[in-house]
């Protein structure tokens, strides 16, 4: 996590304080041994600086110091870790977007909206809650060791003889600790990835009643977290008391020692005094560190889980890389194409076809037979293992994405709409003026049922649209297509999921938008085909059978029978 430059001085400053606040830490001590030595036990003389009154003014000086700078190093580091954090948020979040489909097919959206929320949240704490103290107790260790050899070496010695066991403790107890925060973090991710899939399908698990199987499956998973968070809250039960075994036992082992030497004349109580004292504020870190040393563990995690998603570096799209095309004509050509998600099971196998600039291509066959693979690869989400794909002559991956990707609109059949208005979901918040909304309204056949919403253009949308029929939803996402104003439309199931008369509209739109575009289609409704200039059928990945409509039913083929099966269930529905 780099620093930039505006962070830099606050923590330079807050180093600064920390230094001046173990100062005055590392002072007191040493101002109550004078006091118990020259004092209490010698008798000197009180003259001047040396003087009780003067070394307690003193005292309390080194205590307010010691607060206010505690105050400013809390500031300053903690504004500098929230900036930390707030670019590390942001640059997930930016990775995320630009993970290509290939990852994100094979990653759980639970995963990756853990990473971005509490995997975020849990370095946060780390900056705000752990890193202060574990900044200042570092330096305070430090000069505790300092000032204590400077004073006697022997007693330094003799007070760090258990710190071998305690670290032994440590190291063992590390790895456990780790693996354990590792496996809570992949559950976490499972709990909020199956909770997002409820939400989604909350409708449908109620109509089939899927309530208890569901609650059953997430008892499961909330077993095995409670299992794990379980041990975490044991060792944060362990490690502070430990911790203050280690502590007494050090203490109790300095004055066994002291004693005996101050009673041979080599050890002045001051001394052992001070010593006691430093030996209680440099266990006050370690047991500080043993209550954050679950929450160090935890970052630790996270971090490596963040790290390793912004690491895709080479897997990211990369929208402004390749060739500068400002508008495409539409002309596309399939030249012996193969492609296969998985690497080994090709979907498309030898794929070859061409769409003229202004065409309209309609792709018909069994699922799964590769039409929406053809509609993915056409828009550059993929990448194919063999063959060329071509738009106006230029290969698709010179293209740059972002200039492709404008010139393609895709109209899916699962359309997504995002809370906000209905002029949000067609301009995508892009700068388009108002003029290009109602345009694309009136090209999509949407104008009547956006007026009748009230606010009309900016009528609020719900998540997903949820307040609006599917056939609305269907419109707006045609009008969001036209609104940027495409070289390619893409229409994937378009008429699937709408009655008779909203289809009418939307083949009305289709007319209207098609002139002067290229439009491919995939439709299981093959009256909304019939006008398409190229059909091709295709069958197991390969193009089988090719042509408009009339040749095609010329043609004994297999467009031909899926054409006459559709007229007898037309028939068949109306008996």
């Amino acid at each position: 996590m780099a620093l930039n430059r505006p962070q830099m001085p606050r923590i330079a400053l807050a180093a600064v304080c920390v230094l001046l606040v173990n100062g005055a830490m590392l002072a007191k001590p040493y101002i109550l041994k004078t006091v118990i030595d020259d004092f209490l036990v010698r008798r000197v003389p009180q003259r001047g600086f040396y003087s009780l009154p003067a070394m307690g003014i003193l005292y309390f000086v080194m205590v307010a110091l010691s607060g206010f700078f505690s105050i400013a190093q809390a500031n300053l580091i903690n504004r500098a870790g929230q900036e930390i954090i707030r670019n590390l948020r942001g640059r997930v979040f930016k990775t995320i977007q630009l993970l290509p489909l290939r990852y994100l097919d094979k990653t759980s959206s639970g995963s990756l909206i853990t990473r971005a929320t509490n995997d975020v949240e849990a370095v946060s704490e780390l900056y705000t809650d752990v890193l202060l103290s574990l900044f200042q107790d570092v330096f305070l260790i430090l000069g505790i060791v300092g000032a204590m050899l400077a004073m006697d070496v022997r007693l330094t010695l003799v007070s760090f003889c258990v710190l071998p066991a305690m670290f032994m403790v440590i190291f063992l107890l590390r790895k456990k600790v780790k693996e354990n925060f590792r496996r809570m973090k992949s559950l976490i991710g499972h709990i909020n990835g199956f909770m997002a899939e409820t939400l989604s399908g909350i409708r449908l698990i109620q109509i089939f009643h899927g309530e208890k199987e569901r609650k059953k499956n997430f008892t499961k998973l909330n077993d095995e977290y409670y299992q794990v968070t379980s041990f975490q809250v044991w060792m944060n039960s362990f490690l502070k008391p430990a911790s203050l075994v280690f502590e007494n036992l050090t203490v109790a082992v300095l004055i066994w020692y002291g004693m005996g030497e101050i009673a041979g004349q080599t050890l002045q109580i001051g001394v052992l005094y001070a010593f006691t004292t430093y030996v209680k504020q440099f266990f006050d870190p370690i047991s500080n560190l043993a209550d954050s040393y679950t929450s160090i563990q935890s970052a630790f995690v996270s971090a490596d889980r963040i790290f390793e998603l912004l690491d895709q570096r080479e897997t990211l799209e990369h929208l402004d890389e390749g060739v500068h095309v400002d508008r495409l004509r539409g002309d596309i050509e399939f030249r012996h194409v193969w492609f296969a998600y998985n690497n080994r099971d090709w979907v498309l196998k030898d794929v070859s076809f061409t769409v003229s600039a202004g065409q309209t291509a309609a792709f018909v066959g069994e699922t799964g037979a590769g039409k929406t693979t053809i509609i993915s690869l056409v828009s550059g989400f993929y990448k194919v293992q063999k063959g060329k794909i071509l738009i106006d002559g230029i290969d698709i991956d010179s293209i740059r994405k972002r200039d492709l990707r404008r010139n393609i609109a895709v109209v899916l059949q699962d359309v997504f709409l995002f809370s906000g208005t209905v002029e949000q979901n067609i301009s995508l918040d892009d700068t388009l003026p108002a003029p290009a909304v109602e345009q694309a309204l009136d090209v999509a056949c949407a104008r009547d049922f956006v007026d009748s919403l009230p606010g009309r253009r900016r009528a609020p949308v719900t998540e997903r649209g949820s307040t609006l029929s599917a056939g609305q939803r269907q419109l707006l996402s045609f009008a969001r297509a036209v609104a940027h104003s495409p070289s390619v439309i893409v229409l994937d199931e378009a008429t699937a999921n709408i009655d008779s008369q909203t289809e009418m509209l939307i083949q009305r739109a289709i007319a209207n938008v098609s002139k002067g575009r290229t439009t491919l289609m995939i439709a299981h409704r093959l009256s909304t085909i019939r006008n398409a200039d190229k059909i091709f059928v295709l069958r197991h990945g390969r193009i089988v059978e090719t042509g408009s409509h009339a040749e095609l039913m010329q043609q004994n083929g297999i467009y031909r029978s899926m054409v006459l099966e559709g007229i007898r269930e037309k028939s068949r529905a109306r008996v």
